[in-house]
Parts: C-alpha cells; sequence; structure tokens
C-alpha cells in the first residue's frame, strides 16, 4: 500500500514522533545534551501486509538545555503488528550537527569520579519544577536513558514522557565508566498514568549511554 499523508496534529503520528525522539535522544544524547520534540513538519503512514506500521516522519528537534538550538530531522518507525515484545524499529538521518558537548561531558565525568562519596540525589525536578544546576547533567542522563525505555516500550497506543526521578543513587565501579542507579516516573500521556520504573545506567564519555537492566515497578511504590 502507498503511504498516506497524516496531518501533523494526529494523535498516531505524535506518538510514533514521540517515540523517534525519545530513540534519537537515547543514541545521540548525553549528560550534555538532551533532545526534545520541538514539532512534527510532516508525516505519513503505510500498512505493510503481515508486517505492521510504518511512519514517515520530519521532525524538528530542540536541545533541552538551549531551546535555541535546534536541528532538522527525518525518521522512520515501524510498529510490528501483533508481537508486544519486539520494540519498533526506528531510523534516523539528521540534516545538520548537533551541538558539540565534549566539555560539558568531560567537565560532569570529572567531577562526579572525583566525588569522595557516591551521588545520592532524590525528586529532580522538586515540586516546583526546579532543577540545581548541578543535577541538570544528571537530569538529562534520565532523559536520554529513558528514551531507551520509551522506544523498547512503545506501542501505537502510547506516548511517554520523563516526569520526574525521583531518586538516583551513584554505584562504585572499578572501571572507568560511571554508573547510576535510578528511580523514575513516566508519564504516559495517553492513559495518564504515571509509571514508576527503575533503570541501571552506564555512561562514559567515549562510548554514551547504556541502560544495563531496567524494570518497571507496582504503583504503589512511588508514593
Amino acid at each position: 500500500a502507498a503511504a498516506m499523508e497524516l496531518p501533523p496534529s494526529h494523535g498516531v503520528a505524535n506518538r510514533a514522533a514521540a517515540l523517534a525522539t525519545g530513540y534519537l535522544c537515547y543514541r545521540r544524547g548525553s549528560p550534555g545534551r538532551g533532545l526534545a520534540l520541538r514539532c512534527l513538519r510532516r508525516a505519513r503512514r503505510q500498512d505493510i501486509d503481515d508486517v505492521g506500521h510504518k511512519y514517515y516522519l520530519e521532525l524538528v528537534l530542540e536541545d533541552v538545555l538551549d531551546k535555541d538550538s535546534t536541528v532538522n530531522c527525518t525518521a522512520e518507525v515501524l510498529y510490528h503488528l501483533g508481537n508486544k515484545n519486539i520494540a519498533p524499529d526506528v531510523q534516523f538521518t539528521l540534516e545538520g550537527e548537533l551541538k558539540n558537548t565534549e566539555e560539558a561531558d568531560n567537565i560532569f565525568y570529572s567531577r562526579i569520579k572525583s566525588l569522595e562519596k557516591e551521588l545520592v540525589a532524590e525528586n529532580i525536578p522538586d515540586s516546583h519544577g526546579n532543577v540545581p544546576p548541578e543535577m541538570e547533567p544528571v537530569r538529562l542522563l534520565a532523559w536520554v536513558a529513558s528514551g531507551y525505555l520509551i522506544w523498547q516500550n512503545s506501542t501505537e497506543n502510547t506516548k511517554f514522557q520523563l516526569a520526574q526521578i525521583k531518586r538516583v543513587k551513584q554505584v562504585k565501579r572499578s572501571d572507568e565508566y560511571l554508573e547510576f542507579d535510578y528511580t523514575i516516573l513516566l508519564h504516559e500521556m495517553v492513559s495518564q498514568e504515571i509509571i514508576p520504573w527503575q533503570m541501571t545506567v552506564l555512561w562514559h564519555p567515549q562510548h554514551g549511554v547504556q541502560v544495563t537492566q531496567d524494570s518497571r515497578q507496582p504503583k504503589h511504590a512511588s508514593q
């Protein structure tokens, strides 16, 4: 079947765009750079028999910390039919360069490496929406890592976004990686559910972000 144009305001097009943004952020983000969807410019949908639904998207992404810094992107998202255990396939092409974050990443890396005691923090942002400046990289790392959860758990009927870090605790390691154990709240915008999720995140400036372990937590854990 040929691909059909969807209005960019269309719910399912927006959900596909949120998924693509999460995936991209996971692949290209760092404690110095989180990416968010500025707008969806164009969306087309193709139904592929016995395979699934494929979306062709034209996105504008912005830097979470610097809203004036934007980049255009095309993405293809394939939701597999029927099988809930396969993450959607996402491919993307960035048109232009993302802001260089090498310096910011290295400063954060050195700062955490030099701590006497492992970092522990709660409720980022706080109930007033404030993030202490020194916690901004910790929040962006969660933002990037939550992109992995969004990618792995999204369907055509869901739209996830990181709402808050409930708790983060650094884990001591003997190698060069930084490891953080996060409990986050993910907001699922369609059902309006707030879902607690635990994730273990590894990061190194040269090797990017990895989520090594994650598990959805029972609701009452967030109280």
